[in-house]
Order: C-alpha cells, then structure tokens, then sequence
C-alpha cells in the first residue's frame, strides 16, 4: 500500500472492514490523520432526534412534502417547531421533496455538475443505466444513512453501504463494490446533484471505468420514485419491526431485507420475476 492521490482519495482507500489491516495502521501507511477520517456528525440534542425521527415517518410516507406540509404535520403530532429547524433537520437527514420545482437547489459550488442525459430515454437492458441514493436511518442514539446502488432496469440493488456520516467515502466504497461484485458497468450512471455524487472522488471512478454522468435537474423529476419506494419498502417491511441499538445491527438487518428483495421479492413492472432474477449478473451480490 503506498501513499498515493490526494487526501481524499487516500480517505476513500481505506477500508472500515479490512480483513488483516486495522484502521490505525491503514491510516499510517496511507498518510492519513485517523482524527479526521471521519467527519462529525451534526449536533443534534435529544428532541431534535424525536422530530426527526418524526420527519423520516411522515417523509416515507409522503416524500413529496415540502417544509411547510412536513412542519405542519408535525405540528399535528404536537412538535410546535418553525420551519428554520425543520428546514435544518431536513439538511442534516439530506431530505427535500420529490416534486418538480424550479432550479433552487444548491449543490457543492467547487463541484462539477454533469447535464441529465435520461431525457425522453426509455431504459429497455440492464446495465443501460445505474442509479444512487441515500436515505436517513433513525437510530436510538443518533442516526445512520443508507446508500444503495440499483441497476435502473432489473431494480435490482447490485450493492448498498451504512455510515454514520454522509460523507462521499460510503458512497464510493458502494460504487466500487457494485462494480466488482457483478464484473459489470452501465452505459449511465444517473444520480441527484447532491455534494456526495458530484465529487471528484465520485465522479473520477465513473470516469475511470468509461462510464457517462447523467445528474438529474430539470429533466423527468420522477426519475427517483423507483428507489424512494426501495427505502419505504425497507423502513416499513423491516426497519420499524425490528430493534437495532448500533450500526452493526442495523447492518445485519439490512442485509437481510436486501438478499429477500433482490432474490424472492416478485415484482409485477417485471411480470412478477424478482430484481435478481432479471438482472443475472456472474456473481453473487456483496453484503
């Protein structure tokens, strides 16, 4: 292991779950500080966490609410809170409704943004175009994040990461998996402007392998909806009837949702076979 690329890259090298290389020693050997591995979390004191285990409720179920319906809902719920915090709670759950609007959003400024090349494209193989996600995970103490790599087609999960943080590194661990466990890329790589796939980490991967960089913008804004029911799907079908306390058992489960969605959960979009199913890729999907 040498000491090569940028900071970042050399972050994004390292492995959480190395089978013979600790941390620390990962991180000496690729000159990285340990101390700023992993970015903090936002603070959020205990009632913050009640609303916004409150807000991934509500936004699961209605994922098109702006701020002003999620605040009033959950004024219903008697959280008598004004839409500043709401509007900094869903910046910390990275959230915002699934509706077309203007162009206001602001992605990372010192990041490049790649044109939506999904435009009136009828995505008929697998493989033809991949997609990325991330979803907000309550937790007893805190909170984790979900990114899942979905091959558009198949709707098949080709690989999926837990952190702690939002940061790009979970991102690009997921990417880099779903590539090698399948022995397979898309023709497109189509994801949201968000700062985590618009990175040069991010992006340089897809480069590598030859692949194009669609990012949704004012194209077809329902482009998402497939992927937000993947994460209804596992909050309701698995998340909320189980317990987790760390991000370890969050993980397990995960796992176990993902094998029964992807190898016994029949879909009627691909008369009735499963996601696994249709895509048949070489290899089996890495947990």
């Amino acid at each position: 292991m040498q000491t090569v690329g940028d900071r970042s890259e050399r972050k994004a090298m390292i492995e959480t779950r190395h089978p013979k290389l600790s941390i620390r020693k990962q991180c000496k050997m690729l000159g990285v500080n340990r101390n700023r591995l992993t970015p903090k979390q936002p603070k959020t004191n205990r009632e913050d966490l009640e609303v916004m285990k409150a807000l991934d409720s509500i936004y699961t179920e209605c994922p098109f609410y702006g701020q002003r319906k999620l605040r009033m809902e959950l004024h219903d719920l008697g959280f008598k809170i004004g839409r500043k915090r709401v509007r900094r709670l869903m910046k910390i759950m990275g959230i915002e409704a699934l509706v077309p609007k203007p162009s206001t959003s602001k992605p990372c400024k010192e990041n490049h943004i790649y044109p939506y090349l999904l435009g009136n494209r009828e995505i008929r193989e697998v493989d033809e175009v991949w997609c990325a996600d991330i979803t907000y995970i309550p937790m007893p103490k805190g909170h984790a994040y979900l990114v899942a790599i979905m091959d558009w087609h198949s709707r098949a999960v080709l690989s999926w990461e837990v952190s702690n943080t939002m940061d790009t590194g979970f991102c690009v661990r997921a990417l880099r998996k779903a590539l090698v466990s399948t022995g397979r890329k898309p023709k497109i790589f189509n994801t949201d402007q968000g700062s985590q796939f618009s990175s040069a980490e991010w992006t340089d991967e897809l480069k590598k392998e030859g692949v194009r960089i669609s990012m949704d913008g004012k194209g077809r804004w329902m482009d998402n909806v497939f992927i937000e029911r993947l994460w209804r799907s596992i909050k309701y079908e698995k998340l909320r009837l189980w317990s987790y306390h760390t991000v370890g058992d969050l993980r397990s489960l995960v796992a176990d949702w993902m094998e029964f969605y992807n190898h016994r959960r029949k879909h009627q979009s691909l008369d009735y076979a499963t996601p696994w199913s249709t895509y048949s890729p070489p290899k089996q999907m890495a947990a």
